[in-house]
């Protein structure tokens, strides 16, 4: 058996979010390579339509739709599209997510809302929709993003902490309640990546950028925060054949942070 037959995505489709940029983007990259048709789903409609045009330039397939990942209206009619014109889902990728560096107290009700409704909202709505298009067709992977500080606190950043906690668990009552229609769901718990969301958290606590990410690797067991590569390896595993008998659990992908 080669490469190919063992990861099994060529001419799958693939759906992510927040796909215009970090670990969406370096995901959407590499599933291209791995043979799959990216549909990448972002907010930012400019980013989103250049970032699908280089994938094609560079001879994988992808498409992009502009997505509110927190629209209930939107979720639905892109996944509706998606069936529209693929007539299939084989992987959803659900990344999209923001970060406010706050704790409870200093907290607006406006961020904490922002926070859950994009982080762990968006993974209700767009599974909602497009697990009946898995299904028909013999199953699927979806991959949730999750978080090292979804399984540990962390400081100021409650909202977060709280969004990617239920990220974790959601994955779990999903893979119980659609094993049946061989739909495999599990969630990738990145470390501290180099990605714009990282370094807007330093912008937030008012630290210096370079130093903030420095910091943030120094102390783990292989001395350096993760690209956004290294994340998108570990979602091609669970999104792939490689990961088979995979389903309800968190890959941690931090460099031996937490441990």
């Amino acid at each position: 058996m080669n490469y190919e037959e063992l990861v099994g995505l060529r001419d799958k489709v693939a759906v992510v979010t927040g796909a215009a940029s970090g670990i969406g983007l370096a995901t959407c990259q590499l599933l291209s390579e791995a043979g799959c048709h990216v549909v990448l789903l972002d907010i930012n409609a400019e980013a989103g339509v250049q970032k699908a045009d280089e994938i094609n330039k560079l001879g994988g397939k992808a498409t992009f739709y502009t997505c509110d990942v927190t629209s209930n209206e939107a979720c639905k009619s892109v996944i509706e599209k998606i069936n529209s014109e693929f007539g299939r889902i084989d992987v959803l990728f659900n990344n999209a997510g923001v970060i406010r560096r706050k704790n409870i107290v200093d907290h607006s009700e406006e961020e904490w809302d922002l926070v859950i409704n994009v982080s762990l909202k968006s993974v209700f709505l767009l599974s909602k929709y497009a697990i009946p298009v898995m299904a028909k067709n013999g199953g699927g992977s979806i991959v949730n993003t999750g978080s090292g500080w979804g399984l540990k606190g962390g400081d100021d950043a409650a909202s977060y902490c709280a969004a990617k906690a239920g990220v974790v668990n959601v994955t779990k009552a999903m893979a119980i309640d659609h094993g049946k229609d061989n739909i495999r769901v599990n969630c990738i718990s990145p470390g501290d990546t180099d990605t714009p969301l990282l370094r807007g958290e330093a912008d937030q606590l008012k630290l210096n950028v370079d130093q903030f990410l420095k910091s943030s690797g120094v102390d783990r067991p292989l001395q350096r925060i993760g690209t956004p590569q290294d994340i998108a390896k570990g979602v091609l595993f669970l999104a792939s054949d490689l990961s088979s008998w995979v389903t309800g659990t968190t890959l941690v992908v931090d460099g031996g942070g937490l441990a």
